[in-house]
């Protein structure tokens, strides 16, 4: 871990997001990297299920961010349903860049260059702090489900089929 002024350039840019939206939330850089749910996990000591990765879809030719439960894969028919929209597909990393101004595997909640609609797995509900990345693939921060849908302006959603989170 780090001192803050020490953290990369667009993770303290997430950290002042998070700060004006009056979350004080301690960005944690990590030796190991955090790119995917399963590394997130192993490096932070915690069930996979409270990583909350960030994914880019497009859907009706419009971004929207999935903070997804790293417990199962997003489903792009049933998150379409909770969209109410004809098609959902998967973000280019091309698009993810431009979009949130972050590389894949380091996509934070907050921090992109214009606001991103969002939408959170409500099985990340299950979990009393939930761990999203910071920008960088070496950089998480921890969040309970309230702030996570109140930083991005997002709401909760089912987006896997096989959702064992209470409804």
């Amino acid at each position: 871990m780090t001192d803050d002024q020490q953290l990369p350039e667009r993770s303290r840019i997430v950290r002042q997001h998070l700060a004006d939206a009056g979350v004080t939330a301690r960005v944690h850089e990590l030796p190991d990297s955090t790119r995917t749910a399963v590394e997130a996990a192993a490096a932070l000591g915690c069930e996979l299920g409270a990583i909350a990765s960030s994914l880019l879809f497009v859907a009706d030719g419009e971004p929207v961010l999935v903070m997804t439960s790293g417990r199962h894969r997003v489903d792009t028919d049933v998150l379409a349903d909770e969209l109410a929209a004809t098609s959902v597909e998967m973000a280019t990393a091309k698009q993810v860049r431009a979009v949130t101004g972050q590389a894949i595997g380091g996509v934070a909640p907050v921090g992109h260059p214009a606001p991103v609609r969002t939408v959170v797995d409500r099985a990340l509900s299950a979990y009393d702090t939930v761990w999203a990345a910071a920008g960088t693939p070496h950089t998480v921060v921890p969040l309970t489900v309230e702030q996570l849908t109140a930083v991005t302006g997002g709401r909760l959603v089912r987006v896997a089929a096989h959702d064992d989170a209470a409804s």
